[in-house]
């Protein structure tokens, strides 16, 4: 909920209440698991899109196109938010296996969890944390991952008590909160005030701590700490206090103070007297500090010392120390290097394989090596050695030469290096390839127009913070939308059925073939006048595949949005794998189609009123491929009764409904002809190898005599049928059966016969009903079985619906299902 005074004092409060949670949390969870990083994402405003809120051990920069993450992505952060269930991928094979789109982003080798921040019914986003190959082959314990889900809960709790105040702000993408990682300081700093006069000094538990006193061992005199300094130094300590009293401060003096160990570190001494009054006693007084700087001092005089090149950088990419030798081997000043990244300053480093390197060591936290050639040509290698707070580096000319499969660029056996040109168009980011290769991604799994549009509009908007998407498909020559979200109808209506010679932004766009991009609503004005603005700033992207206009797209903000070089680069590449997946779309929804209408053709339309029986049946196309198949039903009135089929044909396309189409007559005529139960499905066996489609088919056969109540059954490699009794008792009927269909000629397939009594209810149906990825086929079936059994409704179609709800609500379905239902309820006896 938006605070109502956004720059008020409670606004302030409110935000830095949420932080101090987001804070804790994050923290908590790298200690628990033991991840080198992790990050908390919260669920946006208009709620499409995850937000990255927090981050400890991970610069936001790092994450870069992971900003904002759709909420229906196939990423393991939007599956943990949105099943509620943890997401735990071991290692790199695991993601690569579950999440091949995270892995095509992101190729390095690192494991990582996700977990919902919910509380009760509510959820607020995600959390995740990250590991390299250090954390073992398994990934977390089940201990680690209930720390973590407790560490997301009680986040959880604190976020919903902020929304239930109406105090919870809302979460913004450009501000994230950086936890920094707890690590030793690298220089202590003590405290103190001494009285020149009297000896006495006033000393901070640090000070103490530096010359080996604990704070209540310490009786409060100069002399005390004096005796912990080596005797050599004394003198200079003397001098130093003297000149203290004299000129009124003491700058920087080294003074080396024994250990218990017989070792000695050293410190330096910082102070003035305070300049309040000019009375005796105030100038007896000498206030500062002792500086400890550990070990660092000595270590960077012995890196100047060394020839090779050293570097540090921190989690960003920021150079915060080279030594002289670096600075040689790269030709540049230092002052040129520190506070900037290499590839940002070196041309010949800009390359984005070289910052892929050093994203590879932050997130496995591993250490890598690269080699890269310096103008005119000398071959460096470069290794980095990470840790979370950053990394140290070193470089050093390539001691032999460099065969070409070292690295890309690098010269191929026998030639001489080719330098790099020094000036040159900016390189595209990682950033970038990220976000193209994300889409890309998306659009690949998309099969039909609707999936196109529907995976444009979760990428696109999340990705660059867009409030409005607009979707057109060129046909005969003119403008026609396919889909849109948040545009006004009179705005669009502008735009539907126009001539591509029109003088509109979109058909301007699509016309040239080059995207335009609008800043601001008086641009849009300047340049066509009469069109009223719908948004602050937008994006036309011509949407052309193999040289012909396709369509166009419309991104729009309601903001004022300035398009950077970098951005219209994506938008522009994006365009063209929009453009290629919209148009395999459309033909694949021409003949999706066609295969539609065949299937829907074979499929009985309405099936026969019979005495002493009551059918029903329901046909579920797979939510996947081409969403037909060869599963079938029918009923068939035959002289000697009435003829229920069930069948299914492997396959899940046109030739496969054909096929159906082609059995399916088949037992009609055999039935109609009066042959047996076992006669019909032999004869059908033999039809099926005498068209040789190369697919097989499965059949449950069951000729039923309402006046003698007596069921034949006959089955071809198909799942036994269930029959629930008027009592509510219901089993499977494990009668004997034949092979499958279209495998062996010159079969017999046996006749199974059983009593019905009034009320019974025999249950017919295909393997994709009750066959799941996860489970075996015998636990579908009598999960089937016991939803037959637990019905408590008299109704024959409400009996179907309930046993297809569940299937129904699954978002992958990939095999299609058949069901028929019968009654036995002949008339009572006069």
């Amino acid at each position: 909920m938006p605070d109502a005074h956004p720059f008020g004092a409670a606004s302030t409060d409110n935000t830095a209440e949420r932080d101090d949670a987001l804070a804790g949390a994050v923290v908590r969870a790298v200690e628990v698991t033991g991840a080198h990083a992790g990050s908390v994402f919260l669920l946006s405003r208009d709620r499409h899109s995850l937000v990255l809120t927090a981050t400890s051990g991970t610069p936001p920069s790092l994450l870069g196109g992971w900003r904002r993450i759709p909420v229906n992505s196939p990423i393991p952060v939007a599956e943990a938010f949105r099943s509620g269930r943890t997401v735990h991928l071991a290692d790199s094979d695991e993601t690569m296996r579950r999440y091949p789109q995270l892995a095509v982003a992101l190729p390095y080798a690192f494991g990582s969890a996700s977990v919902p921040v919910k509380a009760g019914k509510d959820t607020f986003g995600a959390m995740a944390v990250v590991w390299g190959a250090g954390l073992g082959e398994h990934g977390l314990s089940k201990a680690q991952r209930r720390q973590l889900r407790a560490t997301a809960g009680r986040l959880g709790a604190s976020l919903a008590e902020l929304e239930a105040r109406g105090a919870l702000p809302e979460c913004d993408a450009e501000t994230v909160l950086e936890v920094p990682v707890d690590s030793a300081p690298a220089v202590r700093v003590g405290l103190f005030d001494w009285n020149l006069d009297t000896g006495a000094l006033v000393a901070d538990d640090e000070l103490c701590a530096m010359f080996g006193l604990a704070p209540d061992e310490f009786d409060g005199r100069a002399a005390t700490l004096a005796a912990r300094i080596d005797p050599a130094d004394l003198p200079g300590f003397r001098a130093a206090a003297r000149t203290a009293a004299e000129k009124g401060r003491i700058l920087a003096p080294r003074l080396r103070v024994r250990e218990s160990s017989g070792g000695h570190h050293t410190v330096e001494l910082w102070g003035r007297v305070p300049d309040t009054t000019a009375d005796q006693e105030a100038r007896s007084h000498l206030v500062g500090t002792v500086l400890d700087p550990g070990a660092g001092m000595a270590a960077v005089a012995a890196v100047e010392r060394l020839t090779d090149g050293f570097l540090s950088l921190d989690r960003e990419g920021y150079l915060a120390y080279v030594n002289h030798s670096l600075e040689r081997l790269l030709d540049v000043r230092r002052d040129e290097l520190l506070g900037r990244r290499l590839w940002d300053v070196l041309p010949w480093l800009a390359d984005p394989v070289y910052e892929d390197r050093f994203r590879a060591a932050m997130i496995t936290q591993q250490p890598v090596s690269f080699l890269a050639c310096r103008p005119p040509g000398q071959w460096l290698v470069f290794c980095l050695h990470p840790d979370p707070q950053g990394m140290t580096g070193w470089a050093t000319p390539a001691g032999q030469p460099v065969p070409a499969e070292a690295e890309p660029g690098a010269p191929a056996a026998g030639e001489e290096p080719v330098s790099r040109p020094s000036a040159r168009p900016a390189p595209t980011r990682l950033g970038v390839l990220y976000r193209v290769l994300q889409l890309g991604s998306a659009l690949t799994e998309a099969v039909t127009v609707r999936e196109v549009c529907d995976a444009v509009a979760d990428q696109l908007l999340p990705a660059f913070g867009g409030h409005r998407l607009a979707m057109y498909v060129v046909q005969d020559r003119s403008l026609r939308l396919l889909s849109q979200t948040g545009y006004r109808e009179s705005f669009l209506a502008r735009f539907e059925g126009t001539p591509l010679h029109a003088h509109l932004p979109v058909t301007d766009a699509l016309t040239s073939g080059a995207p335009l991009f609008v800043e601001s609503p008086q641009e849009l004005s300047r340049t066509y006048p009469g069109l009223e603005p719908e948004s602050s700033s937008a994006a036309f992207l011509p949407l052309i595949a193999s040289s012909r206009p396709v369509g166009a797209c419309i991104l729009g903000f309601d903001t004022p949005h300035r398009f950077p070089t970098e951005e219209r680069s994506i938008l522009t590449a994006l365009g063209g794998l929009i453009a290629q997946a919209l148009e395999r779309a459309r033909l694949y929804d021409a003949e999706f189609a066609l295969a539609r209408g065949l299937q829907n053709a074979l499929l009985p339309h309405q099936l026969p009123t019979l005495p002493g029986v009551s059918v029903t049946g329901r046909y579920l196309p797979g939510t996947r491929g081409m969403d037909i198949g060869g599963d079938w039903y029918d009923v068939i009135p035959t002289g000697r009764g009435v003829a229920l089929i069930v069948g299914d044909v492997e396959g899940h396309n046109v030739t496969a409904a054909a096929t159906m189409g082609q059995l399916r007559s088949a037992v009609r005529a055999f039935a109609t002809a009066g042959h047996r139960p076992g006669d019909v499905i032999a004869r059908t066996n033999q039809l099926l190898l005498d068209l040789d489609p190369g697919l097989l088919a499965s059949c449950c056969y069951v000729c039923l005599h309402p006046d003698a109540g007596i069921a034949q059954v006959v089955r071809a490699g198909h799942c036994p049928p269930l029959l629930r009794q008027p009592d509510g008792r219901t089993q499977v009927l494990a009668v004997p059966g034949g092979p499958i269909l279209g495998v062996e000629p010159a079969v017999t397939y046996p006749e199974s016969e059983l009593s019905l009594q009034p009320g019974a209810v025999l249950a017919l149906y295909t393997d994709g009903l009750i066959e799941t990825r996860d489970s075996d086929i015998d636990v579908g079936i009598d999960r089937l079985r016991t939803s037959l059994a637990h019905s408590a409704t008299e109704s024959l179609e409400e009996l179907a619906d309930e046993l297809l709800r569940e299937v129904r609500r699954a978002p992958n379905r990939m095999d299609d299902i058949a069901l028929l239902l019968t009654t036995y309820a002949p008339a009572p006896a006069h």
